[in-house]
């Protein structure tokens, strides 16, 4: 069950995620960014069982908490269960976006982000991620422009109408 909430992220009541992800009904989401000690930032490569957007880049960790569940606790849990660590974060922005996503589905969040900077070791679940890499900002940006179908919506999102504010 996902988060739904108002413009100002009270939560007005809560829906099954494929019910909530079809009808476009803003909830509560997360994304982590995780850098290392160069400034690279670990990226991502969705598993192929991802119910959209598979095999597509995305930035270190993103998903919703649970309804009983705190933000920074589904931040961790999420880490945990995608990468096979954990760390402290901060909390750096948060902002409404929507978009189509896959078929049928749309992403309609209040995303809050998180950073923080992790230089050890990182092993991705293969349930979760097929691949990842630490990369720097400026590769990131040249990429995303010329292979956008590459990397998941909310990353393109992210790094198109957010940028001053995420990765500067």
């Amino acid at each position: 069950m996902l988060i739904v909430v108002d413009e100002n992220d009270n939560q007005i009541g809560e829906c099954e995620k494929m019910e909530t992800h079809e009808k476009w009904l803003l909830h509560r989401a997360f994304s982590l960014l995780i850098y290392n000690k160069k400034w690279e930032l670990l990226i991502q490569k969705r598993a192929d069982c991802k119910y959209h957007s598979p095999w597509k880049w995305a930035n270190t960790c993103c998903s919703h908490p649970n309804n009983w569940e705190l933000i920074e606790n589904a931040i961790h849990r999420r880490l945990d269960e995608e990468l096979w660590f954990d760390t402290n974060m901060l909390k750096k922005t948060e902002f409404i976006y929507n978009s189509d996503v896959w078929m049928w589905l749309t992403e309609h969040e209040y995303l809050h982000v998180y950073e923080w900077v992790y230089d050890d070791v990182v092993i991705p679940n293969p349930e979760e991620v097929s691949d990842y890499k630490w990369v720097s900002i400026d590769f990131i940006k040249d990429d995303m422009n010329k292979n956008p179908d590459s990397y998941s919506t909310r990353f393109l999102i992210m790094f198109e109408n957010h940028f001053d504010k995420l990765f500067k």
